[in-house]
């Protein structure tokens, strides 16, 4: 009894900060499947029950951890130009879903967005409407960006590979042995240049968004 009492009074206390913290290692760790209330008391050495003290319900719970992913995304720098400073936003959340694919799915999905989310809304509309883009069009501009960005993300997040080296071992161990060259002349060349390049999916983002920024410039000259 005495060591439970110990152990008890060693173990800090309770808080929002802890529980979210326990929460977002688990769904980084096993995915959103693999939450649950239970889960996270368990981490935490608490009793479920405790949770809902500074947690409402496990929906809460996604909101709140949705809103910290928002929280790692750099906004965008005031002292650039607009294209500049989308760049780098577009480059820190891509990078911050790396770290947690599971919140792709998520981050337009929650009813009650947290100020996280509202701060880069804010941020992203103020950059589009200072540089000279009316309403209608910085609402577009930020469709096509997050459109973007979000498909990048669940993509690579889903190739069955990582990185140039998985990509060419896929490609002479699976890829390749089922291709008809006949008949597919044009990938079986592409597998063969790629893999002999070095080519890394997770490299594509930087091109891509270059095509979308010219895109989106466009949209203001309308």
């Amino acid at each position: 009894m005495a060591d439970e009492e110990t152990t008890a009074q060693a173990r800090p206390p309770l808080t929002r900060e802890r529980v979210l913290a326990a929460a977002l290692a688990i769904v980084d760790r096993d995915g959103l499947d693999g939450l649950s209330m239970r889960k996270v008391a368990r981490a935490l050495g608490a009793g479920a029950m405790s949770l809902y003290h500074h947690v409402a319900d496990k929906e809460t719970l996604l909101d709140e951890l949705v809103d910290l992913v928002f929280a790692e995304i750099s906004l965008p720098p005031d002292d650039a130009d607009w294209r500049a400073a989308m760049r780098q936003r577009m480059r820190s959340a891509e990078d911050v879903l790396r770290r947690h694919p599971w919140a792709i799915a998520l981050m337009e999905s929650r009813a009650r967005p947290g100020p996280a989310n509202l701060r880069q809304r804010e941020a992203m509309l103020a950059l589009l409407r200072r540089a000279g883009f009316s309403v209608v069009a910085a609402t577009h501009a930020q469709w096509v960006l997050d459109s973007y960005l979000y498909g990048y993300a669940l993509q690579l997040a889903t190739l069955p590979f990582e990185g140039a080296e998985g990509l060419a071992e896929m490609a002479d161990e699976v890829f390749l042995p089922q291709l008809d060259a006949d008949a597919h002349p044009y990938l079986t060349e592409a597998a063969h240049a790629l893999t002999a390049a070095g080519y890394d999916p997770a490299l594509e983002f930087d091109v891509g968004l270059e095509v979308v920024l010219d895109a989106v410039a466009a949209l203001r000259e309308r």
